[in-house]
């Protein structure tokens, strides 16, 4: 009787795991229209929208955060991308949801000035823009394809490249979508698995 009990409590705690997991894991996928956002506001002090990017060819949407050490390992990356393909006419976007104390507004504006970031660096507290699209670590990449009258529609979802360390990585997944992009072609890799810190979501 006791062995039932326990059975029970334990299908329920996993019923409930895997429910949390799944409002978590909702999201888009390639071939998607990207979800609209507006209102979210920057270390400048001002507040974005998706619109206001709509002279990009692409844009490279990346959920990252302050404390995360493989966050933190791309950053000098992300400048990089920006500064090779912003001439080309793609945006980078970095957004934390994160609402731990390292990861607020106030240490966003102190990372962003230490490291001199060359992109918006943008902040949700109410978690919307991850939920949208579905972010699940950090960092986590969502390219999105040129506007359009229909929207932008995602056309590539995953890690920026397949190694934490810059001078091992041997995959370049966002170049290589945004080279496929800009040539008006499909990227050779959609879809990969990003690797990070979880995006700490909070309880609804």
């Amino acid at each position: 009787m006791l062995n039932q009990s326990l059975l029970r409590v334990a299908a329920a705690g996993l019923a409930l795991l895997l429910a949390a997991g799944a409002s978590h894991a909702k999201g888009v996928k390639v071939g998607d229209k990207a979800p609209d956002w507006s209102g979210i506001i920057g270390v400048d002090d001002k507040k974005h929208d998706l619109s206001e990017y709509k002279k990009a060819k692409g844009l490279v949407l990346v959920f990252t955060c302050n404390h995360c050490p493989v966050a933190k390992a791309y950053q000098d990356r992300l400048k990089t991308l920006q500064k090779d393909y912003g001439p080309k006419g793609v945006q980078v976007i970095a957004v934390n949801v994160n609402n731990l104390p390292a990861d607020r507004l106030p240490k966003m504006k102190e990372r962003a000035k230490k490291k001199k970031y060359n992109f918006p660096y943008l902040y949700d507290p109410t978690q919307k823009i991850a939920r949208d699209y579905g972010a699940r670590v950090t960092p986590h990449v969502f390219i999105l394809g040129k506007a359009t009258d229909e929207g932008r529609k995602v056309v590539y979802v995953g890690a920026v490249d397949n190694n934490m360390k810059a001078e091992k990585a041997e995959k370049h997944y966002v170049r290589d979508a945004l080279d496929a992009l800009l040539a008006g072609k499909e990227p050779p890799t959609a879809e990969t698995k990003p690797f990070g810190c979880s995006v700490k979501y909070e309880k609804k």
